[in-house]
């Protein structure tokens, strides 16, 4: 039995290689390219010569099913993709589960990848984020997809393509509202820009400007609103607490944890309830 490697490669400066990946792709039989030209490339720049196969997002099953038999056989591929990851945006997702159904070694070889990349140079929370690739291309669709996210309050992430770009920062700025972004473009290639923004003022600049290049958007989650406290239910018991003898700073812990408020808030309040009580 064969094994499946799934090798990041760069995703633009042919420099980002890691070793590992090297090793594999130097060892394995076969490499399942996206792009067997992209993957030559890449395969000459570092004097390796492997057998190359195409196997991208339009492959027919049979192509699958071939590659599956050569790992029965024994014999190890690498898959890989024109740039960054396999199965993340880019095609491999039914050949690795097909393998992992037919108990076939699944081991990633990690590496580049635009997301983290685009994230690394954000400067926004990261702990907790949602991918959504490439927006969808028909506009209702790409109109619906926003509209399940936008009240989400973790960072979004998100492909373009040059040109779709205007229209989608279009829709993004509709939906999502006015929020702080983080546009990178061509990462780690010659023209590489990271820029902070906003996605109206993106949504300006490609109105009137022609896009060039590869875009990943990274994009402030939602803001969480804090609910008005009840502040007919905080004075009344207040009024209640103080009215059972209470000290203002008793009075103020317990409402503090009660109502969730700042206690310096309910001791201001209870305070001057307190005063007010003394002067009638």
């Amino acid at each position: 039995m064969g094994t499946l490697f799934v090798c990041a490669t760069p995703i633009g400066n042919l420099g980002d290689i890691t070793l590992r990946a090297l090793e594999v792709l130097k060892s394995v039989d076969i490499i399942a390219a996206e792009d067997t030209r992209v993957t030559l490339k890449l395969l000459n720049h570092y004097g390796i010569r492997k057998p190359l196969v195409s196997y991208h997002q339009h492959s027919p099953p049979k192509r699958t099913e071939w590659l599956l038999q050569q790992l029965k056989e024994g014999k190890d591929i690498a898959l890989v993709c024109n740039a960054g990851t396999p199965g993340i945006s880019d095609p491999g997702v039914p050949l690795v589960r097909k393998a992992l159904q037919e108990k076939i070694p699944v081991v990633p070889v990690p590496g580049p990848s635009a997301v983290t990349a685009a994230l690394s140079v954000a400067g926004m929370d990261a702990q907790r984020f949602i991918f959504l690739g490439f927006l969808p291309r028909e506009k209702k669709e790409r109109r619906e997809l926003l509209e399940l996210v936008k009240s989400l309050p973790f960072t979004l992430v998100i492909y373009e393509a040059p040109h779709r770009l205007a229209e989608s920062l279009k829709d993004l700025v509709e939906i999502l509202g006015d929020r702080t972004t983080v546009l990178c473009r061509e990462l780690t290639k010659m023209h590489e820009e990271v820029v902070l923004t906003t996605l109206s003022e993106l949504s300006r600049k490609y109105a009137t400007e022609t896009p060039i290049g590869e875009f990943t958007l990274v994009i402030e989650g939602a803001k969480t609103q804090e609910p008005e406290p009840n502040w007919r239910a905080i004075d009344k018991a207040i009024d209640e607490l103080l009215d059972a003898g209470l000290s203002v700073s008793d009075v103020a812990r317990e409402i503090a944890k009660a109502f969730s408020i700042p206690r310096s808030t309910a001791y201001r309040r209870a305070l001057e309830k307190a005063r007010k009580c003394q002067g009638s």
